[in-house]
């Protein structure tokens, strides 16, 4: 395959964002309307140079309380306090990311963002649904991709090129990307950039050992087995892919505080296999769903103002437009003789306005400001799907796709949250009313009901904390989350490991109540950090079994139909993080991070009352890193330990998954070294040696084990910095 644009292949037939001044751990004034006695942490520019991440989820691995899971090669999702999918907000520059298309587990959209265009990503921990809106339920992940650098002390035209290199022997990763930064006159920035790279089959260090032997399941290991491996012990068939990036951004600052960004990201993914469906247990070799295309565009404009009204003292617009496509292929020509075919694509407006009002004195020590805003988004799909007979060389159209074709869900929503402070003292509050309205059109055909309804909501959130001594600070939250079900869960029909999911027209939304205590230890050479949180989620969407429409034969092909239904009584989900860091001393640096969750809920599988764990909850898990930089010469070096125990509290749903082995997925201790330099703008270069131990393991819920022992090298190279 060459590089260059790729159109999408023709069906067989027709058929910063918001807010400013509040911020989050890692204090930046672009982090947006989410207060800064959350928990939150931020990956920075260093992070992403030092660990060179393959993907945007990649980059959050060393993150605290996350983890990323992987269904294949070229997908990944986060993981936060237990939750992923629907149940965490992805954000880029402050717009949605997610859509109406979100799967209720792990999904593959993250992965559309190119972690080279990346500056920095900030995390929040718990419901934020309040500041930022609906789906925030265990968190948020916001993006903020770079921008072009503009001094106004220069004039004329200043052009930098940048050509970057990388390769990864684990999976033979080849590919770069060529940037331009021009900065025009005095107040004008241009960055362009494209990327290419093509990735092979993933080579991990072997097949994990399952937690039960054979003798204990009682039937054989190897149907249950996922991934499948070649020959050689090490390669994981159903890996590998090509990628194609394009980004545009334009900025233009008005004065000093006042700035205009347009921009435009195109991402192409081609011939991702899905790695447990490629093949899947018990199938032929042969078997294999390919994401033939895995597309995402979004362009959008944006404006920062400061005004310095009275009641404005800073305010954030964006209008932007995002398209995403998905093309797939399920290949059963040696065992069918079929080709099942099927294309998704989803076109996202949304806009977003958040501000915020000076602080007021209100007496001598205490001050008041408000940060408010409204958002909202209108999203209408296109849906189709195929079978084609390759014995007999036939196509027929089915009369719907993995979703109807036409439907439509909007949402939206205003805010408003007071921050009062009083000497060492700092409350809270916030509230949202949003709404959100879905239109399904029936299909007779496919006995697919017709689906309209609405919903209107409120949530709120609180605070307290207290900084009297030293550098301490004590923190205490309440804060509401909600996410009204999508399209996804009212009309989809798909696959779902060995079972197959129905629509369900009659959901009603979730919501989540989050109580969570902290502490933080923020001194010259000492950080400490510790949260303890529980979160309550009602009205939870879990899969219960369900009859297969006569007029539905893929459902009638599979094991297991399944319907999402909401449970009864609360879920429940609790757990701990902390942190320690130390340094720097004499260049050194050291951080350890540790994260647990717990989660539980009434089963809508069994008949008796009975609590069991919730899906695909991460295991006790945590990382440690040593780093030292000479920052005078452009030097560093490190180590880091990444590590899991065991997982064996599964879900029936975990029990059946080929992802998950018999028993459980057993526990891990991963070690990677990395070394560096950087000379100015002129000349970076990067190897990480991962797996140093070459030890087989995998991320719970994953369908991909773990790279095996390699190397990733990255050179990046800008001739002359204008």
């Amino acid at each position: 395959m060459v590089a260059g644009v790729r159109a999408p292949r023709a069906d067989p037939a027709p058929a910063d964002a918001a807010g400013g001044a509040i911020v989050v751990v890692g204090a930046r004034e672009d982090q947006g309307p989410v207060d800064p006695g959350r928990a939150a942490s931020t990956v920075d520019r260093d992070d992403l140079d030092t660990w060179q991440p393959r993907s945007a989820p990649d980059a959050l691995r060393h993150a605290l309380g996350v983890t990323v899971q992987q269904s294949a090669a070229g997908q990944g999702s986060v993981y936060i306090r237990g939750r992923t999918g629907q149940q965490t907000l992805l954000l880029f520059d402050g717009l949605r990311i997610n859509h109406a298309l979100f799967r209720q587990g792990p999904n593959q959209y993250f992965f559309t963002v190119d972690a080279r265009t990346i500056d920095h990503v900030d995390v929040v921990r718990g419901g934020a649904s309040v500041a930022l809106g609906a789906d925030a339920v265990a968190g948020a992940v916001w993006v903020h991709p770079t921008d072009p650098r503009v001094d106004p002390s220069r004039e004329g035209l200043h052009i930098s090129p940048r050509a970057a290199l990388r390769h990864r022997t684990s999976d033979d990763e080849r590919g770069g990307r060529l940037q331009v930064d021009a900065q025009i006159g005095r107040h004008t920035g241009v960055l362009a950039g494209a990327g290419y790279r093509t990735v092979g089959k993933l080579e991990a260090a072997g097949p994990i050992e399952p937690l039960l032997t054979a003798e204990e399941v009682g039937i054989p290991l190897s149907q249950k087995a996922v991934p499948t491996f070649a020959e050689d012990g090490r390669t994981q068939l159903g890996t590998g892919f090509d990628e194609l990036t394009l980004d545009l951004r334009a900025v233009h600052d008005l004065s000093a505080r006042d700035r205009l960004t347009l921009a435009g990201y195109a991402y192409r993914q081609f011939d991702a296999p899905r790695t447990d469906q490629c093949p899947p247990p018990e199938a032929n070799l042969s078997e294999c769903l390919i994401y033939d295309e895995q597309y995402r565009t979004q362009i959008y404009g944006k404006a920062e103002l400061a005004p310095d009204l009275a009641g404005l003292f800073r305010a954030t617009a964006l209008l932007g437009y995002q398209r995403q496509h998905e093309r797939r292929t399920l290949d059963r020509t040696s065992t069918l003789g079929s080709l099942s075919g099927g294309r998704d694509d989803i076109d996202i407006w949304s806009a977003r306005l958040d501000a915020e009002t000076r602080p007021f004195a209100l007496g001598e020590s205490a001050r008041l400001r408000v940060a408010y805003g409204v958002d909202g988004s209108y999203e209408v799909v296109e849906s189709a799907a195929w079978t084609t007979l390759t014995r007999i060389g036939v196509t027929r159209l089915k009369s719907r796709g993995q979703y109807l074709d036409g439907s439509t869900f909007a949402q939206g929503g205003a805010f408003a949250a007071p921050h009062l402070s009083l000497g060492p003292w700092t409350v809270r509050a916030g509230a949202r009313l949003a709404g959100a309205a879905v239109d399904v059109p029936e299909d007779p055909t496919s006995e697919t009901r017709a689906v309209s309804q609405t919903w209107v909501t409120g949530v709120f959130d609180a605070g307290v904390s207290w900084a009297g001594w030293r550098d301490l600070e004590v923190l205490l939250n309440v804060e509401q989350g909600f996410r009204p079900p999508n399209l996804d869960d009212l009309s989809a029909r798909q696959a779902t490991g060995r079972g197959y999911q129905l629509e369900n027209p009659d959901l009603t939304p979730e919501s989540a109540l989050t109580a969570e205590l902290g502490a933080r230890w923020r001194g010259p050479r000492l950080r400490l950090e510790a949260w303890a949180f529980q979160m309550w989620i009602l009205d939870l969407m879990e899969r219960k079994r369900a009859e297969c429409p006569a007029s539905d034969q893929a459902c009638g092909a599979v094991r297991a139909a399944v319907q999402l239904q909401n449970l009864d009584e609360a879920a429940v989900v609790r757990g701990a993080e902390g942190l320690v860091g130390v340094g720097p001393f004499f260049g050194v640096e050291a951080e350890a991070k540790i994260a647990y969750a717990w989660g539980e809920g009434p089963s809508p599988a069994l008949e008796e009352d009975r609590q069991i764990p919730l899906s695909r909850i991460p295991p006790l898990n945590g990382d440690v890193e040593l780093r030292w930089r000479d920052r005078v010469r452009g030097v560093y070096a490190g180590a880091a330990m990444r590590w899991a125990t065991d997982q064996t509290r599964l879900s029936l749903g975990d029990q059946a998954d080929a992802r998950i082995p018999f028993g459980g997925t057993p526990g891990y201790v991963v070690y990677d070294l990395t070394a560096g330099v950087r000379l100015g703008r002129q000349l970076q270069l990067n190897v990480i040696l991962e797996n140093l131990t070459d030890e087989p393991y995998r991320v719970h819920g994953s369908s991909v084990n773990g790279a095996g022992r390699g190397l990733i090298a990255n050179m990046e190279v800008e001739p002359w910095a204008d």
